[in-house]
């Protein structure tokens, strides 16, 4: 399905304007629906010595959503059994200098130094493999572990090594086969592949370009080494938003796009999950990431809710890609929204669990049960629209799970009558009745 025509001819002059006004070398952008390309555009330039136009297929470098991939190269580890997000670094790298949890270094909570050891953007000379867990002792622990958020290349290249450990192969060869190859994103590279854009620097105080140096990132390749097109990161912006489960379970998607750290802390527009940025667009959270590399800048966001997600890329080193992108998204899910799903006549529940459909109260405060979809849900009456039920998971006999909602994990106990119906019930201990009661009277 392509987008209508009001809708392209908005994104076009949001991109057009993007591309004049920013003064970019050339600029691609696309748009994904449900799953589907509906947009695609390129203006501008690829390689201004050579004189090549910006394609959609053109190759740009998307700097740091490399770590988007790295960290769901830990996530399928982790459902895997191979490690566990509380396991410190130590346990799976001799590296005893610092020894933050995984799950801080991709929420990006460790306190760990920014870069990799030595003046890389400087010399543009990066540390090998070997050089850099030899030298992680003089990467300077900036922050306590926890305290706040600080954004750390130096965590997410540990987080490659990592990798590398639990799955008993090299880093790239791993993202390769378990992301790249599954979500046939076959212009997604470690290395550049014609057609692709150079990068530069644009002149501030005149109309002018100047070539930035191609980088080699080494140990740093889990943090931004990879090239891309806006076409593959459709296909990504997709997998965050609704992911195939044959590359790693929607749950655990859901588990990485879940707030971890605040990293705005005047005006909370932005945090980060586990491996991935989240943007706050009025009531809107997008999620995805930013990149940047000398004469590139990158983006890939998507909104789960309404499986709208956009990418844009520019060859120029200085733009600010996330404010165009919210606006390419909201424009989209305002002209082409996804379809809600029709209702159905689902099959009854359980003999066991139909009895605690209805109203029960905590209290004074009435709470919901369902059964929805083949599962059981409740909600708090006058609950806004957009907050989640709770959601359960028999557990055995009448214990149920929380998996997610409102006091997710907690147990929900049933206690029968005389006659096998469910005369009350304990939700994460406090005591659910068929009629209002004060705290101690049950």
């Amino acid at each position: 399905m392509s987008a209508p025509d009001t809708l392209v001819q908005e994104l076009e002059r949001l991109v057009g304007r993007e591309q004049a006004d920013k003064r970019l070398p050339s600029i691609v952008a696309a748009a994904v629906r449900d799953g589907a390309p509906v947009w695609e555009t390129a203006v501008g330039t690829a390689d201004v010595s050579a004189g090549v136009g910006a394609t959609p297929d053109t190759q740009y470098r998307i700097g740091s959503i490399t770590k988007t991939l790295t960290a769901t190269a830990v996530m399928q580890l982790r459902d895997a059994g191979k490690l566990d997000l509380e396991d410190t670094l130590d346990r799976h790298l001799d590296a005893p200098a610092h020894a933050p949890t995984i799950r801080r270094l991709l929420s990006h909570a460790s306190g760990l130094q920014r870069e990799t050891p030595g003046d890389v953007w400087v010399t543009l000379k990066f540390l090998t493999d070997e050089e850099l867990l030899r030298d992680l002792g003089t990467a300077e622990q900036v922050l306590a572990p926890g305290e706040r958020f600080h954004y750390s290349n130096l965590g997410f290249a540990l987080l490659g090594h990592v990798v590398a450990a639990a799955a008993g192969q090299a880093y790239e060869q791993y993202v390769q086969e378990h992301i790249l190859d599954p979500l046939a994103m076959t212009r997604t590279t470690f290395r550049q592949q014609g057609p692709h854009a150079a990068g530069y620097l644009v002149e501030p105080y005149r109309d002018g370009v100047r070539a930035e140096q191609p980088v080699e990132t080494a140990s740093f390749a889990p943090s931004g080494q990879l090239w891309s097109t806006v076409r593959d990161l459709g296909r990504w912006a997709t997998f965050i938003a609704d992911p195939d489960p044959a590359v790693l379970a929607p749950e655990t998607v859901e588990e990485m796009r879940t707030v971890q750290v605040i990293d705005d802390h005047e005006r909370w527009t932005s945090g980060y999950g586990l491996g991935l940025m989240l943007l706050r667009d009025g009531d809107r959270i997008v999620a995805g990431h930013g990149g940047a590399m000398p004469g590139f800048i990158a983006g890939v966001y998507a909104s789960p809710k309404d499986k709208i997600g956009v990418a844009a890329l520019t060859n120029s080193g200085t733009a600010r890609l996330s404010p165009l992108i919210k606006q390419l998204i909201a424009k989209t899910i305002e002209l082409m929204p996804v379809a809600p799903d029709p209702w159905r006549v689902d099959d009854e529940p359980p003999a066991e669990i139909a009895s605690a459909l209805g109203r029960w109260w905590l209290e004074g405060h009435e709470i919901v049960f369902h059964w929805r979809k083949g599962r059981l849900e409740a909600r708090y009456e006058g609950s806004e629209d957009w907050e989640p039920p709770a959601v359960f998971e028999r557990a055995e006999d009448d214990r149920w799970r929380t998996i997610s909602g409102p006091e997710h994990g907690e147990l929900l106990r049933l206690e029968r009558g005389g006659d096998g119906g469910i005369g009350r019930m304990y939700w994460a201990t406090y005591l659910l009745t068929r009629e209002p009661t004060p705290f101690g009277a049950g």
